[in-house]
C-alpha cells in the first residue's frame, strides 16, 4: 500500500482534509470508516477515513459566506498554519464537503436530514458545494471540527498529500452512508474492532489510519478526544521511507533514523510492511 518512485523527484504534497467522524456507542464510541474502491490510484482497497483533497472552491467567499463559528485568522491558529495563511478555513471546509461527499453527513446547522440525499446527489452531478448548501438553506458549523493530527505522505511518493485529520461528533438524525462511487463500503466500527478485524487480515489500514485507530483505542469516550484535541495545535508527522535490503519501513518522529528526535505521537515509532500490510513496531 505504497507506491515508491525512488528515482523521481520529491513532489509537493497538496492540501487535503480527513474526518474522523464519531458515535457514541455500548459505553464507549465507534467510527465511520470508508473502503476505498480497488481502482483507485491512491490507496485502492483500503479503510480510510472520508477525506479528499483541497479545492480552491474550498476558499472562496461564496462558501465562507456561508460559514458560522470560525474567522479566517482563527482557523489559521486552530491548525498551526503560517503567518499569512489564506487557505486554512478553506481546509475546514474541505473537511465539511468531503464528509457530505463520501459519507452522506453535513456539519451545519439547520439540517433537515430527508433534505440530504438529493443535495448530495446534486454535488456528485457536478453542483458546485456553495450552491448546494446555500439552496439548503443551512450554515456550515466549522465549531464542529477539531484538528487533530496531520500527515505528509513519504517523499518517495509520486502521489503526496498534506492531510489535516479532524475530530467531529457524527450529528444526531443524520446516517451516514458510503458514496458507491470513490468507495465502495462503508460501516461504523469501535476502534478496538477495527484493530482486530486489520490483524485478522479483514480489512487493510494504511499507516496514518492504523496509527489514529490506536491512538482513538486508549480512550474510554468521545468528551476524553476532544479534550486532547484541544489541548494544543496538530502534530505534523512526516514519515520517512527506508529500503533496508528489501525490508521497506516508515519511521516517525522520535526512531533513531528520523532528522526529528522527540516523538510526537503515542506508540511506536515505526512501521513495517509484512505480506503487504503495515504493522506498527518498536
Amino acid at each position: 500500500m505504497i507506491e515508491v518512485d525512488a528515482g523521481g523527484v520529491a513532489r509537493a504534497p497538496r492540501d487535503a482534509a480527513t474526518v474522523v467522524l464519531l458515535r457514541p456507542e455500548d459505553g464507549g464510541f465507534s467510527v465511520f470508516m470508508v473502503q476505498r474502491h480497488q481502482k483507485s490510484a491512491f490507496m485502492g482497497g483500503a479503510y480510510v477515513f472520508p477525506g479528499g483533497k483541497l479545492d480552491e472552491a474550498d476558499s472562496s467567499a461564496a462558501i465562507v459566506d456561508l460559514t458560522r463559528g470560525l474567522s479566517r485568522d482563527a482557523a489559521r491558529l486552530a491548525l498551526g498554519e503560517p503567518d499569512p495563511s489564506p487557505g486554512a478555513i478553506g481546509l475546514y471546509i474541505a473537511a465539511v464537503r468531503e464528509t457530505f461527499e463520501e459519507a452522506g453527513v453535513l456539519l451545519a446547522s439547520g439540517v433537515d436530514p430527508e433534505s440530504l440525499a438529493n443535495a448530495r446527489a446534486r454535488l456528485e452531478g457536478g453542483d458546485h458545494f456553495a450552491k448546494v448548501v446555500q439552496d439548503l438553506g443551512v450554515t456550515l458549523d466549522l465549531t464542529q471540527l477539531t484538528p487533530w493530527t496531520r500527515w505528509v505522505t513519504p517523499t518517495v511518493e509520486p502521489r503526496r498529500y498534506d492531510a489535516r485529520f479532524f475530530v467531529a461528533r457524527s450529528p444526531a438524525g443524520q446516517r451516514a452512508v458510503h458514496d458507491a462511487h470513490e468507495t465502495t463500503a462503508g460501516a461504523w466500527m469501535t476502534p478496538q474492532h477495527a484493530l482486530v478485524r486489520e490483524a485478522a487480515e479483514e480489512i487493510q489500514l494504511p499507516p496514518p489510519t492504523l496509527r489514529s485507530l490506536e491512538m482513538l483505542a486508549a480512550y474510554d469516550d468521545i468528551d476524553s478526544v476532544f479534550r486532547d484535541a484541544a489541548k494544543r495545535p496538530p502534530a505534523i508527522v512526516e514519515p520517512v521511507f527506508r529500503d533496508d535490503d528489501g525490508v521497506w519501513s516508515l519511521v516517525l518522529p522520535g526512531h533513531p533514523d528520523h532528522p526529528i528526535r522527540d516523538a510526537i505521537l503515542p506508540g511506536p515509532t515505526r512501521f513495517i510492511l509484512e505480506d503487504g500490510r503495515w504493522r506498527s513496531a518498536d
